[in-house]
């Protein structure tokens, strides 16, 4: 075994003569390196090459054998070292105090060679198990770790995927997708520092709502093309059938959520099965309530107030905002203070009034999203 392979021990004690006899047991087989007080110990042990273990004397002038194990187990660095107390204290009850603070054995002088060589290996050993499977436990853990993020990037892509699909039957490409989703997220950002918000919108709602937000028109799939892509103004009866995006929307994210139910009906979901459901509710919300209005005049429910889910409330005003300003193929873009104006006007009646307020002070950065996300041909995803 080469001087780098052997395993580093560091003996601390204030006496020379038992520096030297402990060193000269452990020379033939293990690195050694020596510290005659606590002070110095806990320099020596942060110091390269690390020791593997340290034997500790307890009775030592100024910090102690005890002192110097309780800066060394609250120092994150050098916690995980075991310590095996060397003493000629015999006491039972000395004894109990250094294990009660973390030593993992206790020897006492004078030292026996074959028995304080049997303990380093034992303790040696332990720790070479543990080092293994702590590192074993975070491969284990990273590779989980990559899993998930591909996990959560298969069910993304699916998602605005199959969100797209629903935009292009619209005529309509993906970025109406990336700018709702904008403005969602400055909204929610800002009012989550709220009273009034601040319980729902906690961080991992708000991650919820965001990635649930391209959904909104799922429903469309479900409307006829001679009504979808018609140029001009609907009908009253054509209108009818078009209001039945959000039920036909709602209804689809129904059933999957369902599914999702029946396949546990035995068993509690697990965490990322919770999360699944969590996401398809959030869905639900919003692709069933982006039409309700805050005065009760929307469809399909005719919901008011907050018997209108937030998401919905939320995505009710960035749908709106984004159709205004966006030329549609059934009609031109509105210029912004027109746009502004008309959901100022909404304020307390189409719109929730907290929103709008919320809306009103971003204005700048919804025109940055519009701006980024543009329908200009070299923006298309």
């Amino acid at each position: 075994m080469t001087e780098m392979q052997r395993p580093t021990i560091l003996v601390v004690d204030d006496t020379p003569d038992n520096l030297a006899v402990v060193g000269g047991i452990l020379e033939s087989d293990y690195r050694v390196r020596i510290a005659n007080s606590g002070e110095r110990a806990l320099r020596v042990a942060a110091s390269d090459p690390r020791p593997e273990l340290i034997l500790l004397d307890i009775m030592m002038p100024g910090m102690d054998g005890y002192q110097t194990l309780e800066r060394l187990r609250a120092d994150p660095a050098l916690c995980d070292i075991p310590v095996i107390f060397v003493t000629a204290m015999d006491a039972a009850s000395d004894e109990a105090i250094g294990l009660q603070l973390g030593a993992v054995d206790y020897v006492t002088k004078p030292i026996n060679p074959a028995i304080l060589l049997a303990r380093l290996r034992t303790h040696l050993e332990l720790k070479a198990n543990r080092d293994r499977l702590a590192r074993h436990n975070e491969l284990l853990e990273a590779r989980v770790a990559q899993r998930t993020r591909e996990v959560e990037l298969i069910k993304d892509v699916s998602m605005h995927a199959l969100a797209t699909l629903a935009e292009k039957r619209d005529n309509e490409t993906g970025n109406h997708l990336l700018r709702t989703r904008g403005y969602i997220e400055v909204l929610m950002n800002d009012l989550a520092g709220q009273a009034d918000f601040a319980e729902e919108l906690t961080p991992l709602r708000r991650k919820l709502i965001a990635k649930a937000a391209p959904l909104h028109d799922i429903g469309k799939v479900g409307i006829p093309d001679s009504i979808l892509l018609k140029p001009g103004r609907l009908t009253p009866e054509e209108f009818t059938i078009m209001k039945t995006h959000a039920c036909i929307g709602a209804a689809a994210l129904d059933e999957a959520i369902a599914r999702v139910l029946a396949d546990r009906r035995e068993n509690r979901p697990d965490e990322d099965e919770r999360y699944s459901l969590d996401f398809l509710e959030t869905a639900r919300e919003i692709a069933g309530g982006h039409h309700e209005k805050w005065d009760g005049s929307g469809y399909p429910q005719g919901l008011s107030g907050d018997a209108i889910p937030l998401s919905a409330r939320l995505m009710a005003l960035a749908d709106v905002f984004d159709a205004l300003i966006s030329k549609r193929h059934y009609k031109e873009a509105f210029p912004l203070e027109e746009t502004i104006g008309i959901i100022r006007a909404g304020r307390g009646a189409h719109f929730d009034p907290r929103i709008v307020d919320c809306f009103l002070t971003h204005i700048d950065a919804f025109t940055a999203i519009a701006n980024q996300y543009s329908d200009a041909p070299e923006n298309h995803p």
